[in-house]
């Protein structure tokens, strides 16, 4: 499974971003889809994820209200609408695939919002 992210940038604090995740391969096998976050000298933190059966919807705490994952299966595509963006949802983004066996990474896409 390959994992292409797209739309990440520079905003203001207070704007929007949408980031999208288009998957290729083998995606028979993705149980469920996501983003993560990661700041240089921190762990990766889970942003939110959405089943591939049923689309159920999970979310950090940080993030409810503002964010809002969702999918378009006929694409094999997730996306991450990010609203209200404040300077500490400044990280690298990543799509994150979970497959039956094995997890799957994009390559990581920027966002940073200034203050």
């Amino acid at each position: 499974v390959q994992l292409v992210e797209s739309g990440g940038g520079l905003v203001q604090a207070g704007g929007s971003l949408r980031l999208s995740c288009a998957a290729s391969g083998s995606t028979l096998n993705i149980n469920a889809m996501g983003w993560y976050r990661q700041v240089p000298g921190l762990q990766r933190e889970l942003v939110a994820t959405i089943t591939s059966t049923g689309g159920r919807t999970n979310y950090a705490d940080s993030v409810k209200g503002r964010f809002t994952i969702y999918r378009d299966k006929a694409k094999n595509t997730i996306y991450l609408r990010m609203n209200s963006l404040k300077p500490e949802d400044t990280a690298v983004y990543y799509c994150h695939a979970h497959g039956t066996a094995i997890d799957y990474w994009g390559q990581g896409t920027q966002v940073t919002v200034s203050s």
